[in-house]
């Protein structure tokens, strides 16, 4: 049975694509860490998430081999196991490649898409619906989490877009990144056709929007989900206000991240400084970045190595009151 809508609730895990000890260079061809796949699908489930999703933007679907995709994603479905459902990323240059590979994951048994769209050139208005339109009619058996990142896609998706974006059966959720004024109009535009999910530390604040936000994506629970589950725990519960304080100390641990506190400026070091932040951490060991996204300017990766430390702080003070 594919993802639905009503099945879009709680965290919302991001987790790397483990790389081999060095991954970093492009004469290696196989970089999969097959057996820290396993093991750190294990952890976030064992810690309590509510669903996988892999190979986006720090997922690195970008720089893998279409065999290390398909073989990753294997190992996270088998894994696994049905005790929550599994996205994976299917994003190509063209519709074409991209329906080919959403119909490979869909036979390894992934319960859903995280699908970007074509960014060569930029794909957007009656473009971007027919893209995924195209891409939910060839695989319908899955469900579809649009990914709504305005500078990895050359732009912001419009509310007219998500409406229409709303009425495709199998298009269930929105991976949003950015939150601002425009996610009030975008909620209304999707009239519960569709969940839109904020980050982790902006869920609380989206919630106060509407109750029909109830779930959150988190790429930092990679370093450690305890703080970010309980926090869902709360937030659904009805302890909006104790759901609030956890919110404030993953803001806390956040601080220095985006470097210069720009979107725009982190977005240009992305999977560098997720994955640096994500082994600073500890809790998966996510291993080099994959070429050509190795370099990162040393000051903004010391953001990133103080943010992992302070996340998995965090962690061990919930693991231990757990």
């Amino acid at each position: 049975m594919r993802l639905a809508t009503d099945a879009i609730r709680g965290v919302f895990a991001i987790m790397p694509t483990p790389a081999l000890d060095g991954a970093d260079d492009p004469a290696m061809a196989d970089t999969l860490d097959r057996a820290e796949t396993e093991r750190a699908v294990n952890a976030l489930i064992a810690d309590g998430v509510d669903a996988i999703m892999s190979t986006g933007t720090f997922g690195e679907c970008a720089t893998l081999t279409w065999d290390e995709l398909r073989d990753f994603a294997d190992i996270l479905v088998r894994t696994a196991a049905g005790r929550v459902p599994v996205l994976a990323g299917a994003t190509t240059l063209n519709t074409r490649d991209t329906i080919t590979r959403a119909r490979a994951l869909r036979d390894l048994g992934v319960d859903g898409l995280l699908l970007g769209r074509p960014m060569w050139a930029q794909c957007e208005g009656a473009n971007l619906v027919g893209f995924y339109r195209a891409v939910a009619e060839a695989v319908p058996e899955l469900g579809i989490m649009v990914y709504d990142n305005p500078e990895a896609f050359k732009g912001k998706i419009s509310a007219a877009d998500y409406a229409e974006l709303a009425r495709i059966p199998n298009v269930v959720a929105a991976k949003y990144p950015v939150f601002g004024p425009q996610f009030g109009p975008d909620v209304d535009a999707v009239a519960g056709g569709m969940r839109l999910l904020p980050v982790d530390r902006d869920w609380c604040t989206a919630f106060g929007l509407s109750d029909d936000v109830v779930a959150c994506w988190s790429g930092s629970a990679s370093c450690g989900p305890l703080a970010h589950v309980e926090m869902g725990r709360r937030l659904l519960g009805g302890d909006v206000a104790g759901a609030q304080a956890v919110a404030a100390e993953l803001g806390a641990a956040s601080a220095g991240f985006f470097p210069n506190g720009s979107f725009a400026d982190f977005s240009r070091y992305n999977i560098q400084l997720e994955k640096i932040r994500i082994n600073a951490a500890g809790y998966v060991k996510a291993g080099p970045c994959r070429s050509p996204y190795a370099h990162c300017p040393p000051e903004y990766a010391e953001g990133a190595v103080a943010s992992g430390k302070r996340f998995a702080a965090l962690d061990a003070s919930y693991r231990s009151a757990r």
